[in-house]
């Protein structure tokens, strides 16, 4: 009871922010400089890492760009260099600390305990949609997604505690991107997102100081019904929706 009437005495405030987001809506948004800005991008070798290289490199961002794949972190280091910016390009394996370290040693020293010093920078997770929603047959892939987008709102609270206002943090929720990680991919939210499509958004995302990025911006709506709606109309819901893909079904047994 006691709770419910502390909740009660919040609701002025709760209509004066709801007032305030509305108003911020009709009023667009100041784009902050990144110039002279240290960026590392990691996955920069190809795909939406590659073009968003391309877009800081416009911007006169000075680039650390990783990737697995030397031919491609290379290749993306030297059309950033072509645009006018400054880039260092690093063959390092994400999956293995050793080479984090190592080549952090060789860049920026440290990422977040510097950060957290000079109370300034960005922090952007790419995750996707399916880290909001479960999909069949992308088991491993939701979980790992969920896990994105848990590690962006527990890093945003534990800033905000800390009031380490100064660095901000963005975490990406595309929709199906057509990239070929998933294959023949559809859905009655709209068509298969262009990477380039994506991109823009990210660096307006970014570049604006969104914390969440939906692509399209109808999925945000869709993660609000999941926690309000009654599970079965949720069910003939989701099959409105018809998500499909060229799926693997079935599992390995021992021996196989």
């Amino acid at each position: 009871m006691k709770f419910f009437l502390q909740c009660l005495q919040l609701l002025p405030l709760l209509i004066i922010f709801s007032l305030e987001s509305l108003l911020k809506l009709f009023i667009p948004k100041k784009r902050k400089s990144v110039t002279g800005e240290i960026v590392l991008i990691t996955g920069a070798g190809h795909g939406i890492g590659r073009l968003t290289a391309y877009e800081f490199a416009k911007l006169k961002s000075k680039l650390v760009l990783w990737d697995i794949n030397k031919h491609g972190i290379e290749d993306t280091a030297a059309e950033c260099r072509r645009l006018g910016a400054k880039a260092h390009a690093f063959v390092v394996d994400c999956s293995n600390r050793e080479d984090i370290y190592s080549s952090a040693k060789k860049t920026t020293k440290a990422f977040l305990p510097v950060m957290m010093k000079n109370n300034h920078g960005h922090i952007v997770t790419v995750a996707s949609a399916a880290g909001h929603t479960g999909v069949p047959f992308l088991l491993a892939y939701c979980s790992s997604k969920f896990a994105a987008v848990g590690f962006h709102r527990a890093l945003t609270e534990e800033l905000a505690a800390l009031e380490r206002t100064g660095i901000k943090t963005t975490c990406l929720c595309p929709n199906f991107i057509n990239t070929g990680f998933i294959k023949n991919a559809s859905t009655s939210l709209g068509p298969i997102l262009e990477p380039e499509e994506v991109v823009d958004k990210l660096m307006d995302g970014i570049l604006t100081e969104q914390k969440m990025i939906f692509i399209p911006s109808s999925i945000s709506l869709l993660t609000v019904l999941e926690r309000i709606l009654p599970e079965r109309f949720l069910a003939f819901l989701k099959r409105k929706i018809d998500i499909r893909f060229d799926a693997v079904i079935g599992y390995k047994t021992k021996g196989q």
